[in-house]
């Protein structure tokens, strides 16, 4: 379905479409029509139509920045000659154009960036191609060539148990998840414990950002054990023992190329914030919230010295060339507060870090962009957009923004309601905020609801862009849905275990209806009776025992626990969910059907108990519904 019109209304513009099926009544995105393109031309894939006055795509890639000595055209495939000294690459882009490039004799690539450049396609694309299924491994080289896609991969981490994923615009949406330990709380092991358990749930990429216990023995485990890739501050652990005035440039070499060793996959380094933009903080409501940021702010004011990451800008480059770590260059002028947002502290910084962005893309070092914080709804999608401009494309990765700033606990909602529009203006990969953001240091329940919460986000933001085959799991729920089929339904969920239970607090059988509306009142299942419609009978997803009451399955001790958490059900109420059997052990007698809610009717209730002996009765409702109850539809 493209474009509709009759005298009441108008669709915009189609895009491109986020589900494979096509027996839809759903138009598609509204998002601009994705053309996957190498170079310039692919500057607007996956992306929202421009409100009016947003800053227009850069007309430049990674391209326009390589080494010195290097050059590159798009040709017609006519052969290039080489001069001494110089050799010549031809390659096939994925659209079927083809690009030349010339370069030094003797170069050997150490980086994604640098292999996509000369047409490789590294085994760490192939993967990422896999995991990507609308992309397919020529237009991943091509998108890191351009600068818009990167592949934290550290040699040393692909030595461990690192699966290579990506991260840039024409690819979905990733969510990273923070944890550290601090000097006042947790540990190397609850660190490892937090990583697996943001591992499984699905977070991308993880930070460790610790600040306090055994920083090197803490980084070293969690690069050990990650499937995902780590980040690092690396001027956290430079100044453990010492002051911030201490810091020289043999610190900072020493540090980075520890932590390189070690397996870090992407540096933040605030290299952005230069000493002529100190006095822009002066009227901020909250001044500098990064710890980055602040520090080194410090650091130039005692010294009177520019920013030392910024003038060690290419030393560092060189280090993180050899083990092929992606700069992820941080936001040190990042608002901590609507009232700081957009300001020109923050956008000069922005400038500076499209500047830092260039010179690592001389140096062959991918590079991604930290943003903003604490962001107004309607500045957020200026924000991604002038970034994009600015940067030419690189990959921006934003902590939320918070959308507002009086719901401390409630951050993780805050933030993630700006972190879908964030992703569908244009960020690629989303920092989680938790409920103990502003508060204190996440525990482990903390990580998995700031996880949760950004994978609605970034989810959410996948199917607006029209990503191919990111509505497809929607759609298959929704059929489960529209059938009734509760063990589908809740095998497809995100947290199996939480629909699961909360189901189970309310009502422990499958039934044809759920307890928020009770049978009389399912709209679900009176659109399933109708037998024109198409709703709850798609093939593969009947129910098991139609219109009968089926006994589920005994809770599991995951299951278990998030009700004892809620408090609602008594322990023997719990315990009796956990104790039920889908079938009778010889000789015993199972309890009867009950249901736990408040707010279903006594009398359905009383029902449900009494199908043990007889199948429940279907009511006709036909005239509560304004029907006959004749009507020969249902």
């Amino acid at each position: 379905m493209t474009t509709a019109s009759n005298k009441h209304y108008q669709l915009p513009p189609v895009g491109g479409d986020p589900g494979i099926e096509t027996d839809v009544t759903t138009p598609g995105s509204f998002a601009n029509k994705p053309a996957i393109l190498p170079g310039e031309r692919g500057a607007k894939t996956f992306s929202s139509p421009d409100t009016p006055g947003m800053p227009p795509v850069s007309n430049k890639t990674a391209w326009d920045f390589l080494p010195e000595g290097w050059a590159t055209s798009e040709t017609n495939g006519s052969p290039q000659i080489e001069s001494v000294g110089f050799k010549v690459i031809t390659f096939s882009q994925a659209d079927g154009s083809t690009r030349t490039v010339s370069l030094p004799e003797g170069f050997t690539p150490s980086t994604q960036l640098e292999s996509a450049r000369l047409g490789i396609i590294t085994p760490e694309m192939s993967r990422v191609a896999e995991r990507e299924e609308h992309l397919t491994p020529e237009q991943v080289r091509d998108e890191v060539a351009a600068g818009r896609m990167v592949i934290p991969a550290n040699k040393v981490a692909l030595g461990y148990d690192l699966d290579p994923m990506c991260i840039g615009r024409a690819s979905k949406t990733k969510i990273n998840a923070n944890m550290g330990a601090s000097p006042v709380s947790s540990s190397t092991d609850e660190e490892v414990e937090k990583l697996k358990w943001a591992e499984q749930w699905k977070a991308d990429t993880v930070m460790d950002l610790s600040t306090g216990g055994d920083l090197n023995a803490t980084r070293d485990a969690i690069c050990r054990n990650a499937t995902v890739p780590i980040g690092t501050v690396p001027i956290y652990s430079m100044i453990i023992g010492r002051k911030i005035e201490d810091l020289d440039y043999d610190i900072i070499m020493a540090g980075v190329k520890e932590q390189a060793a070690q397996g870090v996959s992407y540096f933040t380094i605030h290299a952005g914030i230069l000493k002529e933009h100190i006095k822009l903080a002066k009227n901020r409501k909250i001044g500098l919230v990064s710890r980055g940021g602040s520090l080194l702010a410090k650091w130039m004011l005692t010294h009177n010295k520019e920013n030392p990451f910024n003038t060690a800008w290419e030393d560092i480059c060189d280090v993180m060339r050899g083990y092929d770590i992606t700069f992820s260059i941080g936001d040190g002028c990042r608002p901590g507060g609507l009232a700081d947002a957009t300001d020109e502290l923050q956008l000069a910084e922005l400038v500076e870090i499209a500047n830092l962005t260039e010179r690592a893309w001389r140096c062959g070092v991918q590079v991604m962009v930290e943003g903003p914080g604490h962001v107004p709804l309607d500045q957020i999608e200026f924000n991604m957009k002038a970034q994009r401009t600015l940067c030419h494309g690189a990959p921006f990765y934003v902590l939320g923004p918070l959308v507002t700033d009086v719901f401390p606990g409630y951050d993780h909602i805050t933030s993630c309601i700006g972190a879908t529009n964030a992703a569908y203006h244009g960020a690629s990969m989303l920092c989680y905020v938790t409920p103990k953001e502003h508060l204190g240091l996440p525990k482990k329940n903390d990580v998995k609801e700031g996880c949760v919460a950004y994978k609605i986000a970034a989810h959410a933001a996948d199917v607006a862009l029209g990503i191919p085959g990111t509505r497809d799991w929607d759609d298959q729920l929704t059929k489960a849905r529209a059938a009734l089929n509760w063990e589908k339904h809740f095998e497809l969920a995100f947290d199996t275990d939480t629909a699961r239970a909360y189901h189970d607090e309310d009502l422990d059988v499958d039934t044809d209806f759920c307890a928020m509306c009770g049978h009389d009142w399912c709209s679900v299942r009176i659109s399933k009776e109708i037998q024109e419609w198409a709703s709850g009978k798609a093939e593969g997803f009947a129910r098991n025992g139609d219109g009968k009451t089926v006994k589920s399955a005994a809770l599991t001790p995951e299951q278990q626990q998030i009700l004892e958490t809620r408090g609602h059900l008594s322990p023997e109420e719990i315990h009796k969910l956990a104790a039920k059997k889908k079938k009778k052990v010889a000789g015993e007698v199972e309890d009867a059907p009950s249901c736990h809610s408040d707010y279903v009717d006594p009398d359905e209730a009383a029902k449900l108990r009494e199908q043990e002996k007889q199948q429940l009765v279907q009511l006709n409702t036909a005239e509560a519904h304004g029907l006959s109850k004749t009507d020969s539809i249902i």
